[in-house]
């Protein structure tokens, strides 16, 4: 289960090339009652993930394609002993598969005991958001796809989406065998 273990994965990922902890020890912006989010964005369309979430951003590379798994699983990726599920983003949000590159980006990110990565053309930002500042999602979904948005937020003119990971990403809804192969994958590295 080391695969899945979030304890054991900070130390593992502490080479990080963004570490959470780091931009948050250094940012002088962090104000208490205010939460920072990392941006990045699909296309025109931005999104964001709580920075405490985030392990470490790297560029694409190659992933190994596992048989039988949704369109938007990309594969897992071995990160330094770990065996990383990787999602196109773009993908899951029904926009078509990214045509991968160099120069796209995997955002790395904890969900609870999990961790996955996050198939996205670039990251933006780092962005800090006072509570009273984040809007609910306006009632207009007639497929459930907003339960994945945790609110709105303006920043400087543009509309920043934030990603309720655990709904999006619930291994549950999405697909039970990416678990079970999450696990073998594991058992066999």
């Amino acid at each position: 289960m080391e695969a899945l273990d979030v304890k054991n994965s900070d130390e593992k990922l502490g080479n990080a090339a963004l570490s959470a902890s780091e931009v948050a020890e250094n940012d002088d912006q962090i104000i208490h009652g205010s939460q920072q989010f990392v941006t990045f964005a699909i296309g025109d369309e931005e999104y964001a993930v709580d920075i405490m979430q985030v392990r470490e951003i790297q560029a694409w590379s190659e992933v190994t394609v596992l048989p039988n798994q949704p369109e938007y699983m990309r594969g897992v990726l071995n990160l330094r002993g770990i065996i990383v599920p990787i999602f196109d983003l773009r993908c899951r949000f029904k926009q078509g598969r990214t045509e991968a590159s160099p120069v796209h980006v995997v955002v790395i990110i904890a969900i609870g005991e999990r961790i996955i990565g996050v198939l996205v053309d670039r990251v933006s930002d780092i962005l800090t958001v006072e509570q009273d500042d984040i809007r609910p999602v306006p009632d207009m979904d007639d497929n459930g796809e907003s339960k994945h948005l945790m609110g709105l937020v303006t920043a400087e003119e543009r509309m920043v989406a934030l990603l309720n990971t655990e709904s999006l990403f619930n291994k549950d809804i999405i697909n039970p065998s990416i678990s079970g192969a999450e696990q073998a994958l594991a058992q066999n590295s």
